[in-house]
């Protein structure tokens, strides 16, 4: 049976614009970069992000090699805590993950198969830019690019990190 009356709005609950926007941003971030493919051995797991210092939360699904905010109601298959400044250090890779799980800054609560599976999804976060770019533009854009800009610098550690050091 066909409806035509309008789609009912989310309730107030799954209402989660937060979520929604680190989905976004870490997608776009992901285009071209290895962690795509660890992704995959998360398919259709919801991971609940929570920090310890601020009451916030993101609601996470794991879907087609990407992420997507998910109804705070649904129950995570893992709990990911930690205080924002070691999420931030994580996200710039000026902590290594095993090292921040190791001193117990960052924890996972769940599924043991789902969080190891996410701590090396984690281990897998290596920023190379020209990738992400060869993602974005098209073949013939780049090539274009290169014939016009001078040589790039060396691609940094992590999306916010600091150079490697020349050899």
């Amino acid at each position: 049976m066909i409806s035509l009356l309008p789609r009912r709005p989310p309730p107030l609950a799954d209402l989660d614009p937060l979520s929604e926007v680190f989905a976004r941003l870490f997608n776009h971030w992901a285009r071209g970069q290895a962690i795509g493919g660890a992704l995959d051995a998360l398919e259709g797991k919801r991971v609940r992000i929570r920090l310890t210092d601020a009451p916030l939360q993101l609601n996470l699904l794991v879907t087609g090699g990407a992420l997507k905010a998910a109804a705070g109601r649904d129950e995570p298959h893992v709990i990911l805590r930690g205080r924002l400044a070691d999420f931030a250090r994580l996200a710039t890779r000026a902590e290594d993950p095993d090292t921040l799980f190791f001193q117990r800054r960052l924890s996972l609560e769940g599924e043991t198969e789902t969080g190891l599976a996410i701590k090396n999804a984690l281990d897998a976060l290596e920023w190379d830019w020209r990738r992400h770019l060869a993602a974005l533009v098209p073949d013939g854009a780049v090539q274009l690019l290169r014939a016009v800009l001078p040589p790039l610098p060396p691609p940094p550690r992590g999306p916010f990190g600091r150079h490697r050091p020349p050899p």
